[in-house]
């Protein structure tokens, strides 16, 4: 399977009460109410394992990676490459060495962008995205456009987010050099079918990437089965830190591409007069890399397996439903996608209220949730509408935090009506 978001029934029960005593912050409140946090989309919590494996990095054998012979590089060297091969069994890749760490999903975009512009693609090449992507996954191919002269063609969604592969299939012709495409909305939730459409773009002579930076917290992401040439995720939506991302890339294809930014690490040998460069995934890692933030991730990856992929699915499944239900009641409130497997990312309306004040009101009450254009504009302009409120729910989430949303949604009514 290539992303599975579970129903709950087959799945081992999570335990959630349990699971919330291992995020300090949710043990605070906001403005004297118990802290309802339901913008996971945006950024999730961070566990205690987390925090304590940075911690412990930094307190016991910090140093530099890789070029250090003495005990405390050799260390922070051992728990760096333990964290690469974490997100690569995470990801299920064939290798190690196809995981690039990033500064996060944003830097691994642009990293295909710039190595392709180089390599592959010129003026007149197109580039196959859907309006469901978030602008880090759009900006960099319109630089690519105004830079080489390169094609965006747009991929229509459904009106629940969903991409139709005939549709996607329909739009390739012989200049086409890529599809960039979400694997899940980070608005709607809804799932795309990559596997399906990694087939049918290889039949074309096409690459592919995926933005999992939403598929890859709510389900089982097996990068192998799905085929792709390129899977992007990020640490902080995945229970880890800011400033670490992973870019994973098929081994053929890394080989042929040029670096993205020169430094040390990613260098074979330097001289006056040339430069060769080393071999992936170093080639595409110059510079100090996120040591501290990728050990975080590996702590993070390592965290959300222990309590199982399948349990946590399971569990906001379950929320998902709950809250989809509890919302089809208030006959003020407008859902914004409703896929069959969509992720728990509720993407809502009240009638004549702006989403900022709805977003502000609920803050009062002790419930977080984002509110904007979620850095999918033409996503926006697809649905027809400049902004929504988006409640997003992760493994610590459970059915009372559903229950403030809807009180708190109701009081929102009640203010603004």
């Amino acid at each position: 399977m290539t992303v599975t978001v579970h129903k709950g029934a087959a799945a081992p029960a999570l335990d959630v009460d349990a699971l919330r005593t291992e995020f300090p912050i949710l043990s605070r409140e906001a403005y004297g109410k118990r802290l309802v946090y339901l913008d996971s989309a945006a950024s999730a919590q961070k566990p205690r394992a987390v925090i304590d494996a940075m911690k412990h990095a930094m307190e016991h054998s910090y140093a530099n990676v890789h070029r250090g012979l003495h005990l405390l590089s050799n260390e922070t060297t051992a728990a760096f490459e333990d964290a690469r091969q974490t997100a690569a069994d995470f990801l299920n890749t064939a290798s190690s060495d196809e995981i690039i760490f990033t500064s996060g999903g944003t830097d691994a975009f642009n990293l295909v962008s710039y190595a392709l512009g180089v390599s592959e693609i010129g003026e007149g090449d197109e580039v196959i995205l859907s309006v469901a992507e978030h602008h880090s996954n759009i900006v960099p191919w319109h630089l690519l456009r105004e830079r080489k002269g390169a094609v965006l063609k747009w991929l229509d969604v459904s009106d629940d987010g969903e991409i139709d592969p005939e549709a996607f299939a329909a739009m390739i012709t012989p200049r086409t050099k890529l599809a960039a495409l979400t694997h899940m909305s980070n608005v709607l939730g809804a799932p795309t079918p990559a596997k399906e459409l990694t087939r049918i773009a290889r039949e074309h002579d096409v690459k592919t990437l995926f933005d999992g930076c939403q598929a890859g917290v709510h389900g089982a992401v097996d990068v192998s089965d799905i085929g792709c040439d390129f899977y992007v995720t990020t640490g902080h939506k995945l229970y880890g830190p800011t400033g670490v991302g992973v870019l994973y890339g098929k081994k053929s294809v890394l080989d042929q591409l040029p670096p993205f930014k020169g430094g040390g690490e990613m260098i074979d040998k330097v001289t006056k007069e040339i430069v060769t460069y080393n071999d992936p995934p170093h080639r595409f890692e110059a510079g100090t890399p996120p040591i501290l933030e990728a050990i975080g991730l590996g702590a993070a990856l390592k965290w959300m397996q222990d309590k199982g992929v399948d349990a946590i699915a399971a569990h906001e499944a379950q929320l998902k439903t709950h809250v989809l239900e509890e919302l089809a009641k208030l006959n003020f409130v407008r859902v914004f996608g409703r896929a069959a497997d969509k992720a728990p990312i509720i993407a809502f309306a009240i009638e004549g209220a702006h989403p900022h004040d709805v977003s502000a009101i609920l803050d009062r009450t002790g419930v977080a949730v984002r509110a904007g254009h979620h850095c999918a504009q033409p996503l926006m302009e697809r649905l027809g509408v400049s902004a929504t409120s988006r409640a997003s729910f992760a493994a610590y989430n459970t059915h009372e935090d559903i229950e403030a949303l809807i009180a708190g949604l109701h009081k929102t009514h009640e203010m603004l009506s």
